[in-house]
């Protein structure tokens, strides 16, 4: 799983092909990515433990980015939350995903009244990010689930993810030479509108490639599907990241973690393909 990062600086700065830090973000994707690969084609609960460990630690981040800004969300529901998730979206796919809000909603209003109680003036902005980072991370997360126990569910999967790695890699690519008018400065400075349709034309292009590729094995797959995903998800997608970077950017923190070289950590690598795994479901059930 991936999200679409820093699309670009000036056309001053250093060729791709010479920058360290493009590198290092390459060969952290070249080994993401096939981990990623390895636990879909297993399937299963495999799958379902890859999934549960990557949204536990990123629900970690998200509260150390809060924590360090003197706010206290709880780390226990978060982590409970973001993890049952996926294991109800296993076993009931989407039933009984109301009980899963309810008790969201009501364990972490105790929490944050007892907070509150022992004198932690913050309790109510605690507890609305306790269930924001719960139904970010748990519910939007869970998604993958659902696109990989979808019939052909493999073979999605290794189109939906892929896709956000491809959107990541033309914004940067194209971003570096040609990006000279930002989109949003003050949220993220160093992405451009030309990394952006960059990142959408190599994200159509190799979303159509990556389907004609798996329609070999898998019929019901066809190139079209994979243009689609391709371009909806490129579109979309950014806006994950726009908002992880505002968070990060209220407490002038870089990288939620350093767990990832060149990436920084889970949560950075995900938040794009949090977007990606709802929009390709739905998508999906659409178009096949």
């Amino acid at each position: 799983m991936d999200s679409v990062k820093d699309g670009l600086a000036s056309a001053k700065s250093p060729p791709v092909s010479t920058d360290k830090t493009f590198r290092t973000r390459l060969l952290v994707a070249d080994i993401f990515v096939p981990i990623t690969a390895f636990f879909a084609i297993q399937g299963g609960i495999a799958f379902v433990v890859f999934v549960t460990l990557v949204l536990g630690v990123a629900a970690w981040e998200f509260w150390r980015i809060f924590h360090k800004g003197d706010y206290a969300p709880s780390l226990t529901v978060l982590l409970v939350f973001s993890t049952s998730a996926v294991i109800m979206r296993y076993l009931w796919g989407l039933k009984y995903f109301e009980i899963w809000i309810g008790g969201l909603l009501l364990i972490s209003l105790f929490m944050h009244v007892l907070q509150q109680q022992r004198g932690n003036d913050k309790a109510a902005s605690n507890l609305a990010l306790t269930v924001f980072g719960a139904l970010y991370l748990g519910f939007l997360g869970s998604y993958a689930i659902s696109v990989r126990f979808l019939e052909q569910g493999l073979y999605w999967t290794m189109l939906v993810f892929p896709i956000i790695s491809l959107a990541d890699s033309g914004a940067y690519i194209f971003g570096r030479p040609f990006g000279k008018h930002k989109m949003l400065p003050v949220v993220s400075p160093k992405k451009s509108w030309e990394g952006y349709i960059g990142g959408i034309i190599v994200c159509g292009l190799g979303g159509w490639g990556l389907a004609a590729l798996w329609h070999i094995a898998c019929t019901p797959v066809l190139p079209i599907h994979g243009l689609i995903l391709g371009l909806v998800i490129s579109v979309a997608a950014p806006l994950g990241d726009f908002g992880e970077s505002m968070i990060k950017r209220q407490f002038n923190i870089k990288d939620s973690s350093n767990l990832l070289p060149g990436h920084g950590g889970f949560f950075d690598r995900i938040d794009s393909s949090l977007l990606a795994a709802i929009i390709g479901y739905y998508l999906i059930l659409l178009i096949r």
